[in-house]
């Protein structure tokens, strides 16, 4: 891996962990516009305790060299429940936020992208060492 592609892998990772991170306080201390969303959705509380869990697993694998990828594709799943609700329940304007959580959700899911299409190669070796030849 050259270094300009190193650089762009660790500005994705990094991109997508802080801000999974960062909304962790909110899904975990129940504030008001976390627990209004996942009402919404119908999944209050267990599916705003269980989103934040996956986020937080998300962020840590993103930075264990041999499992970004798995963090980049949890990263991505999660997204994109995040990405279609608000596309079909929520809206891209959430309590006059002016679209922040959405076009966030939306840096995630690209950082998340790149992090796995600059990784393919380490899942690729992952899954042929589990896979039974």
């Amino acid at each position: 891996m050259n270094k300009t592609t190193t650089i762009v892998l660790w500005i994705a990772q990094i991109t997508a962990a802080i801000i999974m991170l960062q909304t962790l306080y909110f899904k975990f201390s129940a504030s008001p516009e976390s627990v209004y969303i996942f009402t919404t959705v119908g999944m209050e509380p267990y599916g705003r305790i269980g989103i934040g869990i996956g986020e937080l697993i998300a962020s840590v694998l993103l930075f264990i060299p041999a499992l970004r990828w798995m963090g980049g594709l949890m990263g991505m799943g999660l997204m994109s429940g995040a990405i279609f609700f608000h596309l079909t329940i929520l809206g891209i304007d959430v309590m006059g936020d002016g679209g922040k959580l959405f076009f966030m959700a939306l840096a995630v899911f690209v950082a998340s992208g790149i992090v796995v299409l600059l990784e393919r190669e380490n899942m690729i070796i992952f899954i042929k060492k589990i896979r039974p030849a």
